[in-house]
């Protein structure tokens, strides 16, 4: 994660809330209550705090962000919830059983800085883990398309752009998620319409995949 972007989500880390929805249904189709449950840019710790609270206790989560991780803790002082300082995580191959990946891509926005995040989210999960992804595709109204040529350029990347507070955020096509994912057995995909935390629309997806021994 760049120092700004670090800087940018620690500034908000007390205001912000992520209205991403959790697909927690289909989730535990795959992953029964007693599995370890990693959850990758944690946040405040919200999607951990609803498994908590339908049965799900091994859980732990990192962010990279410290004041967030302070937050998450203040409010679910019985969740795990660690700041990684690194690109890489601070454990040992195959030590989950399933991995969450929630609106984290977007503010990787580098296709290398992404295929890392699966890369050692892969090391970490166990044979046949589950791997559980929520994010943003591309959107096709003016407003993004606007923003996407502006700022195509600067980053070499399209759906790419800049927010006025200081974040730089990416939406994706579904053919590049299911390139970052394809070592995984792809068993549930639903595209969606996300609010985001600023309060617009998105066009999102929802994503479970199996790892491959």
């Amino acid at each position: 994660m760049d120092s700004h972007q670090e800087k940018y989500w620690d500034g908000v880390a007390e205001e912000k809330e992520f209205p991403t929805p959790f697909q927690l249904k289909e989730f535990k189709r795959h992953t029964p209550r007693e599995r370890s449950i990693l959850d990758v840019g944690c946040g405040y710790g919200r999607t951990l705090d609803k498994l908590h609270e339908n049965g799900f206790n091994n859980l732990t989560g990192v962010d990279f962000s410290g004041k967030m991780i302070k937050r998450g803790l203040k409010l679910h002082p019985y969740l795990n919830l660690l700041k990684n300082k690194g690109d890489d995580l601070p454990f040992s191959d195959k030590s989950f059983d399933a991995a969450l990946l929630i609106g984290v891509l977007t503010s990787n926005i580098h296709n290398r800085k992404q295929e890392n995040i699966i890369s050692e989210i892969t090391r970490v999960l166990k044979d046949k883990g589950i791997l559980y992804i929520s994010d943003f595709l591309l959107n096709h109204d003016e407003r993004n398309l606007q923003r996407y040529r502006k700022y195509e350029n600067k980053y070499g990347i399209y759906g790419v752009f800049e927010l006025q507070e200081g974040a730089v955020l990416r939406h994706h096509t579904l053919e590049h998620i299911l390139k970052l994912t394809e070592n995984y057995n792809n068993l549930y995909l639903e595209k969606t319409v996300f609010n985001t935390m600023n309060g617009h629309k998105s066009n999102g997806f929802y994503y479970i995949g199996q790892k491959n021994p």
